[in-house]
Formats: structure tokens, sequence, C-alpha cells
């Protein structure tokens, strides 16, 4: 990475604050479509004429994507420069998003979805770097705030709004609403921010390592997605995958780390401070997102929820993480940010911890005030961490820092994602069996139900009510281990060193 001769001075008044708005846009639509077609997946199914299951790959694709593009974003903004990587991206987005929403065959859809999935990519690195660069640098701690709220109300907004554009419109217009998003942004984003590019520079480009990032992400993520399915390692096609994601990292690592002008810069990671946050943010990020994924399904597959209702008691999780943003961006300034993430984060698991002790008689309330209270350590765990790991690198590595976080984060989510749908199946079936061992041995209860409903609707009584309660344990078996890997999270962050300084992105590029 480099920087200009001469670097562009932060902005400022209301010029600042559009181009705040701008960037942050861009990393919430980003971060939305990783989401918003979770719930969709039915009706674009239905609509297109295919099997369910093969409506998931719309999410799988553009994971995929995704996850190629975002590690690749320092190597792409020190060969086309950041405010023409943001830009681009931002307007190429809006046009894939717009073809996917005009597509009439999954095949079609797949592929601009995948296009849209390698536009979005950079977005999310992008607008971290770009918005740390374009605040004055005793106002950074706010420009981590702003990017920290887009980053973490999308994801939990996604099935939200996925749910009532389906339900009220139709499912193109998941993708439709990013359109005018991505045009005014990458307009505005134009004409505010072209003075602020960084110098380019002529880098020859590392197919091989390019190769390799591709084939050992996409053989992971497909493995995550069709895992499940295909009965894991049980499953020759998984076995494969495996082998070929295992041996395709250890090449890429082997290479990128001897390569001269690698496409992904491993070599942040010798800074201790970057190390431990990153791996702390995977950690935490993976239980917050899984168990962001399972409320929902369990909500509406077993509470008889329906998808808004589901919706608006997870949404209620970014309420008081908006609040608390701009004071923890405050405290960060005055504080150890170590200790900050440490009570963000146990407080995360406290409240995980707490739901582990719901019933089937669980009501509305009783769900969504715990996920209310529990956004409140969002902020406190997700701001003060980008800054210690920003601030541990030094100033020409940000770009690459700040994609490589996002890309951990992106498949920490995917990763987790998959362990929980899996696990919540077979706790389901293990407490099944047990329960159907313990419920009514003598059999009284069948005998009595029997007189009075049937033998039939009696025996299938009495399996739905095991089924409430396997269900119902398998849940909070998972939040359990969700919280308990909260509490490893923030025990974590205390191998960080003290930080010496704030992350001084003014001049970065």
């Amino acid at each position: 990475m480099s920087h200009p001769s001469s670097p562009a001075a932060p902005l400022t008044g209301a010029t600042l604050w559009l181009a705040a708005l701008a960037l942050s846009a861009g990393n919430f639509i980003a971060v939305l479509d990783t989401t918003i077609a979770n719930v969709s997946v039915p009706n674009i199914a239905g609509g297109l004429g295919v099997a369910a299951n093969q409506g998931t790959y719309v999410i799988t694709s553009y994971a995929v994507a995704e996850a190629i593009t975002v590690p690749l974003t320092g190597w792409l903004a020190a060969r086309f420069g950041t405010v023409r990587l943001f830009i681009t991206s931002m307007l190429l987005f809006g046009l894939f998003s717009l073809l996917c929403g005009l597509s009439h065959s999954l095949e079609t859809l797949l592929l601009f979805r995948v296009l849209q999935g390698l536009a979005g990519g950079p977005l999310m690195p992008m607008s971290q770097t770009l918005l740390q660069q374009i605040f004055p640098r005793e106002k950074a701690s706010i420009a981590i705030g702003l990017w920290s709220m887009t980053t973490l109300v999308a994801p939990v907004l996604g099935p939200v709004l996925g749910g009532v554009l389906c339900d009220q419109v139709s499912w193109p217009w998941i993708f439709y609403i990013n359109v005018p998003i991505a045009l005014t942004c990458g307009y505005l984003g134009w004409q505010l921010l072209k003075n602020q590019e960084s110098m380019r520079l002529q880098l020859r480009i590392d197919i091989i390592g390019l190769l390799l990032l591709i084939v050992w992400v996409a053989a992971l993520q497909i493995m995550l997605d069709e895992g499940k399915d295909l009965d894991w390692f049980s499953s020759t096609e998984i076995v494969s995958l495996a082998i070929i994601s295992v041996v395709g990292f250890l090449a890429f690592l082997i290479w990128e780390l001897t390569e001269h002008n690698p496409v992904v810069n491993l070599r942040v990671f010798r800074h201790r401070g970057y190390w431990v946050s990153v791996l702390t943010i995977a950690l935490a990020f993976g239980s917050f997102f899984g168990s962001t994924v399972l409320t929902p399904q369990w909500l509406q597959s077993y509470m008889g929820y329906t998808a808004t209702d589901a919706g608006i008691a997870q949404a209620l999780s970014g309420v008081l993480s908006v609040l608390a943003a701009p004071l923890v961006a405050h405290l960060t300034t005055r504080t150890d940010p170590r200790r900050l993430v440490f009570i963000g984060v146990m407080w995360l698991g406290g409240v995980t911890l707490f739901r582990s002790f719901n019933t089937t008689d669980v009501g509305f309330w009783q769900v969504a005030v715990p996920l209310f209270f529990q956004g409140l350590g969002m902020p406190f765990f997700f701001i003060p961490l980008i800054g210690l790991a920003m601030s541990s690198v030094d100033e020409v590595e940000m770009a690459s820092a700040a994609g490589l976080m996002n890309f951990l984060r992106t498949m920490s989510g995917a990763i987790a994602t998959s362990l929980v749908t899996t696990a919540w199946d077979d706790k389901a079936k293990y407490y099944h069996d047990i329960l159907s061992g313990l419920t009514d041995s003598g059999g009284e209860a069948m005998q009595q139900m029997s007189t009075a409903f049937g033998t039939e609707p009696a025996r299938h009584l009495l399996n739905s009510l095991v089924d409430a309660q396997s269900i119902m344990l398998s849940t909070n078996t998972l939040f359990m281990i969700s919280g308990l890997s909260f509490v490893v999270a923030a025990c974590v962050v205390w191998l960080a060193p003290r930080p010496t300084h704030m992350a001084d992105t003014s001049h970065v590029h």
C-alpha cells in the first residue's frame, strides 16, 4: 500500500457528514445482502420454479464471491486507488443488484449474485478505511463508531427487511432496494471524496495467489453450506471439499508469505495486537452470528411466530447498539480499549447464558427484552476492538488489515451458521431419544389420551410434545455454548498489549 506525497486533509462540516453517510450506506447494503435473502429463499425458489434447497445457492454464491474479494481489498486499493475502488464497487453493486432482480431463471440469478458479491466485497473494508481517513485524527473514534453501527445493525435488519419485502411486494425487491442507494452514494462519494484519492502503484497481479485463494475459500464455503444436507464427512463430496480446502489453504499460506507482492498481505499478523484483536472478533462475532441465525429459526419453526414478529424481536437488539455507539466511541479515546472490549463481550456472554434457560411457554417479551439489552454490549465489543486492531498495524498496512479483518469476521459467521444449524438438529434428535424413553414410561398418559382422542392422534400429540421439548433443550444448549464462547473471547483480548497510541488513519490510503 502507499500514500500520496501530500496527504489530503480530513474533511470538515457538511461535506464530512455527507461523505460519512455515503460511506456508511455502502457498508450497510453490502452487509445487509449477506442476510436479506435468508428468509426469502422459499419465495425465490417458488418464483423461479426450483426446489427450496436449490434456492439456498442464492445465499452461498454471494457469500463465496464476497469472501474472495474482501481480503483482496488491500491489493486492489494499491493498484486502482482507494476512492476509485470504492466508487466502482458501489456502482457495480447497484448494477448487479438490478440484474439480480430482473433474473427469470436460477442460473441467471446465481451469475449476477456472484458478480454482486464480487463487487460488494471491497465495500466493507474500503468504507472503514475511508471513514477513518476523512475524519480528523481526534475524531477517529466517531468514524469507527459509524462503521461499527452499520456492520452490526445490517445483518439483524436483513431478515426483517427481506421478509417484509417478500410478503408485501415480491422477492426481486430485496435486490431493487440497493439500486437507488448505490447510485446516490456512488455519485455523492465521487463528488466529495475524489480529492482523497490515493496514489496508484503498478503492481503485477499475483495470479497463483489469487487462484489459490479462490480454490480454498470456495471449497470451504460450499462444504459449510452443503455439509448438513449431505451428512458431513459420510459424504465423499464433503470429504473431497475438505481436502481441497485444507491443501489449498496451506499452499496459499506458503505462497503468500514468500511472494514479494502478495495478493493478500498476511504479514500484518506479525503484530500481536492485530492477531489477538482479529481472534477476539472471530470468536465473539461467530457466537453473535450463530445465535442471530438460530433465534428466528426457532421462533418461526417451533414457537409459532410469523417472519415479521420473529424479525421484530431480533431487530430490537440493534436499538441500544445504535444509541450506545457514540458513548463508546467517546470512551475509546479515554480508557484502555481492552477493558471496554472485556466488559462488552462478557455482557454479551451473560445475556446469552441467561437466554439458555427458556421454556416452551416463553412469551414475546421474554424473548425480546433480553435481545434488547444484549444490544448494549455490541458497540463495547466492536468499536474499541477495531481501534485496537488498527492501532497495532503500520499506516501503510491499514487497507490490507481492514480487508483481512472483515474476511475473517465474515468466515467466522459462515462457520458458526453451519455449526449451529447442524448441532441444533443433532442435539434435538439426541434429546428426543432421551425424552422418549422417559416420557410416559408406564403408558398411563398414552392410555388416557387414546381413550379421549384415539390411538393415532394420541401418539401424534405425545410425539409433538416431545418434539417441542427436544427443540427447546437443543436451543438452550446452543445458547449456553454461545455464551461460554463469548466468555472465552472476552478473556482472549487481554493477550493484546496495551495500546500506546490511537490509530492514526488520517493519512492512510
